[in-house]
């Protein structure tokens, strides 16, 4: 997407951090923006403050754990500006611990925001972008723990992989009818996400403590999420698929690389794979055409 004018993205988690900074920069670049956000309040103050920096911007309250939100969440875009063209599913939840303790509401509450929160935005919104015609662009945020896992956080990096792995599928169906894919892969980001327990739904056990100022300290330490709103926008507009914040990590990253490959090499030399006399069909790629 080239032309951002006059156009209008949808973000979810909007009323701050990443969300925010990505409504500030599409705002900034010409586009109307829908503040969409679990956090009524949150998303008024926060649309109000992009109008006050003359950006057009509308709150919508969205719990993206509920479909039905997320419908009328659309359905209230398209009354107020006609058409969507960027969508940003954004909203994430943090949860971590040890092998055993993390209770089965969290399990269920982590799942329903960071990925069936982002298959909810793609699946309603596809048809309405097809619609008119004109393109778009979806923006699904997972995190550099959906290419890297760590201990102690296997709630969260198991969702975050699964937003990279859907939206390299969505990519491949999505070309031709001209609407581009882009996962956004940050590493620390300066957001309230060590807090994310502060709007937790009752039917997952309500409100819940923010993070140790331990767990919190690298999240308190990250880049600015305008910062992370403008590479974006980059994003968008150059059609990218990885969306990278932060290129330090590409050193982390070769380790994992240097692993699977390691893993291919033992299977080239593996006497029991010697029995296999005509392999399948190699899995096409995603950026195959």
């Amino acid at each position: 997407m080239k032309d951002f004018k006059g156009r209008t993205a949808f973000v979810t988690g909007g009323a701050s951090g990443i969300g925010l900074g990505m409504a500030r920069a599409f705002g900034r670049a010409g586009m109307n923006v829908v503040v969409a956000d679990i956090d009524q309040n949150a998303a008024k103050a926060a649309a109000e403050r992009l109008v006050s920096e003359q950006i057009r911007a509308v709150p919508v309250i969205c719990d993206v754990t509920d479909r039905g939100s997320v419908r009328e969440a659309a359905l209230e875009t398209i009354a107020q500006f006609s058409k969507v063209h960027v969508v940003c599913n954004n909203a994430g939840v943090a949860v971590a611990g040890p092998l055993g303790t993390i209770k089965e509401r969290d399990w269920d509450w982590i799942i329903d925001v960071n990925l069936k929160g982002v298959v909810y935005g793609v699946e309603t919104f596809t048809p309405l972008i097809k619609s008119h015609g004109e393109g778009g662009h979806f923006v699904n945020t997972a995190s550099m723990a959906g290419l890297l896992a760590f201990p102690l956080a296997e709630p969260y990096t198991a969702t975050k992989f699964a937003v990279v792995a859907m939206s390299e599928g969505w990519a491949g169906q999505l070309r031709p009818f001209d609407i581009g894919v882009s996962v956004l892969c940050p590493g620390f980001v300066r957001t309230h996400i060590y807090d994310s327990g502060r709007t937790r739904q009752d039917r997952y056990g309500g409100k819940a403590a923010p993070m140790s100022e331990e767990g919190a300290q690298g999240v308190m330490n990250g880049i600015d999420p305008d910062i992370v709103g403008n590479r974006v926008v980059e994003a968008v507009r150059d059609n990218d698929f990885y969306c990278f914040t932060h290129p330090n990590f590409k050193d982390v990253m070769e380790i994992r690389f240097e692993a699977i490959r390691e893993g291919f090499a033992k299977a080239e030399q593996s006497q029991a794979l010697k029995a296999v006399k005509n392999w399948p069909s190699v899995i096409p790629s995603r950026r195959q055409d």
